[in-house]
Formats: structure tokens, C-alpha cells, sequence
């Protein structure tokens, strides 16, 4: 067995630490805030993200970068996807060369408009990547309920590599070489899932969920085509897989933010949502890409300020009627 560095303290983190301390290996958080440190250490707890789970005794957390990736031959990055190059630049004096470097957090920076992968290959040179991604709440996982999830590598043979160390008893993953087919499929149904919520928030019923969901998938799918992305990728547990279970349940952090503005709420108080950042860079790409993404599009509107609910579900139902597959 080895050990793992797991960068980020939130609630992924901790449920991967979970996991992984469950079957055999050695997980360290990396944690900036002192009280979760404390706290995973001491009492076997992490009160800010996930309070109800008592973590496993092979499980630790430090604030020092040489002590968390000391020895470390895998290393995790769950840290949001607008963090990740400072994360990472901070953290490279302490990376081993040749360390397996595996994110696990949705998103395009902003700035750039560079998937995660990418943002890795400049910050942490010649340096393996993976990619964890796939439907799974991080409640689950932390209690070590049944998930399958995707797992992404440069080519079949480190993906196949990649997917057995990280596979265990209660966590399957399917191996691809398709990194950005599964990168655009993350970071795509987090803008999605916005909508989903927003109508689900605005009282609309089943109906429109199943609408917008559906819609929803057909514009994740060809952006993340012309991405670069497989369509079997894109249909898969990354794909379709993710953007059913995050646009069905206030769990997920996009499908809640989502709800909030369907209602009208204030949302100054509301956990990080990925999706938020994503939505903007989303739509430019669809456009760039010559996609035709009106959902994505209106979420973005929505979240610029441009276009109230209201007035966003007028103008998608105002579309001109087309066929379906066209």
C-alpha cells in the first residue's frame, strides 16, 4: 500500500481520505484551516464538511506541505478549479518528479479557459496525470456505499494503471484515455445542474426537470465533442452518469445554488458552486465553437445579471420549434 497526499480538506477530500484509509493505504490532507486539522486529528471528525462522519483511524491532516506530501507517490488535487494553479505552484517544490498527479475537482479556469489537465501540464511539467470523475456524492463515498466513477489517463495502459490503484471493494473505476472527454463532461453538467435547479426551485414540475435535463444533455454532449471529447465518454459515467445524479438531488452544490435562484433567495451564504464560475467560459466556448447551447447560454445570462428566470424560461420556450436530433 502507499501514501496518498490529498490536497483540499473539504468534503471530497475527506471522503477519499475515507476511502482510501478504509482500504490499506496511508492518506494525508493537506488542509489550509487549522480547526479541520485539529479536528480530523483529534476527533476523528470534520465538522465543517462532512459532520456526520467518523473518519477512519488511518486518516491525518497537516498544514505543512513537506509533511502532507512527504514520501507521497500519488498525489490528489481537490481543490476548486479556479485555485488549482496557485495550489499547485505552491506546492511543486514538494511534488516528486515523477508522482502521479490525479484531479478530482470540475471546472475550467476562468482566466484562461484551460481544463485542469492542462493548467497541470504548465505548473508540474513531465509529471503523470489522471482524472477522477463520475457521479458520486461525497456522503456516499465517506460512508463507503457502492459508486462507479471514471478514471482518465494519458493512455489506456496508465488509465488501466491508474484505475486499480485507486479502485477498492466499495469504489469501481472505469479506465479511458479520453482526459478531456472526461474533463468537459465535469465541468459542463455543473452549469446544468444550475438549471436544473432553477426550475426546480421555480416550481415547475417533473416535466420541465425531464426537459431540461434532457436538453441539457444534448448541448453537454456536442460541446464536449468539439472539445475534443469521445461520445462515448460523454455518454458514460462522467457524461450522462454525472449530470443525472447532480441534477437530482440539493446534495450537490450546483442543484441547490440553482434552487436558490430559482426562488428568488439570497445567495451570499451558499457553499462554493463550481458551476457559477464555469457557466460564463462555458457559454463563450459554445459560441467560439459555433454550439448551439441555449441552456448553457441562459444560465449565464441569468448569473451576468442579464436575464431574470422569468424571463429566461419565456425566451427558451420562445425558441423556434426544430427536430429533435437535428
Amino acid at each position: 500500500m502507499s501514501h496518498f497526499a490529498i490536497i483540499g480538506g473539504g468534503a471530497w477530500g475527506t471522503a477519499l481520505g475515507c476511502l482510501y484509509a478504509r482500504a490499506g493505504h496511508a492518506p494525508r490532507i493537506l488542509a489550509r484551516d487549522a480547526g479541520t486539522v485539529a479536528a480530523i486529528n483529534e476527533s476523528r471528525r470534520n465538522p465543517r464538511y462532512l459532520p456526520d462522519t467518523m473518519l477512519p483511524a488511518g486518516l491525518t491532516a497537516t498544514s505543512d506541505p513537506a509533511k502532507a506530501l512527504a514520501g507521497a507517490r500519488t498525489v490528489l488535487f481537490v481543490v476548486p478549479a479556479q485555485s488549482l494553479r496557485t495550489v499547485a505552484a505552491e506546492l511543486a517544490p514538494h511534488i516528486a518528479g515523477d508522482g502521479l498527479a490525479i484531479l478530482c475537482s470540475k471546472g475550467i479556469e476562468c482566466e484562461t479557459g484551460r481544463f485542469a489537465t492542462d493548467v497541470l501540464a504548465e505548473v508540474l511539467p513531465g509529471r503523470p496525470r489522471a482524472v477522477l470523475s463520475g457521479p458520486s456524492f461525497a456522503a456516499d463515498v465517506a460512508r463507503g456505499l457502492p459508486t462507479a466513477v471514471t478514471i482518465a489517463a494519458e493512455t489506456e495502459e496508465s488509465a488501466d494503471a491508474a484505475a486499480r490503484l485507486l479502485s477498492t471493494d466499495t469504489f469501481r473505476g472505469y479506465a479511458t484515455a479520453d482526459m478531456r472527454g472526461v474533463e468537459a463532461g465535469g465541468a459542463l453538467k455543473n452549469v446544468l445542474a444550475l438549471a436544473a435547479g432553477a426550475v426546480a426551485g421555480r416550481g415547475l414540475g417533473a416535466s420541465a426537470q425531464a426537459a431540461i435535463v434532457t436538453r441539457g444533455f444534448v448541448e453537454l454532449r456536442r460541446l464536449g465533442a468539439a472539445l475534443g471529447g469521445r461520445p462515448d465518454t460523454l455518454m458514460g459515467l462522467s457524461g450522462l452518469g454525472d449530470l443525472v445524479l447532480t441534477c437530482s438531488s440539493a446534495q450537490s452544490r450546483n442543484f441547490a445554488y440553482g434552487m436558490a435562484l430559482g426562488r428568488g433567495d439570497d445567495r451570499a451564504g451558499l457553499k462554493l458552486a463550481e458551476g457559477v464560475f464555469t457557466a460564463e467560459i462555458a457559454a463563450r466556448l459554445a459560441q467560439e465553437h459555433g454550439i448551439d447551447a441555449p441552456i448553457i447560454a441562459t444560465v449565464a445570462a441569468i448569473l451576468a445579471g442579464q436575464l431574470d428566470i422569468d424571463a429566461a424560461i419565456e425566451a427558451l420556450l420562445a425558441r423556434p420549434l426544430k427536430r429533435e436530433t437535428v
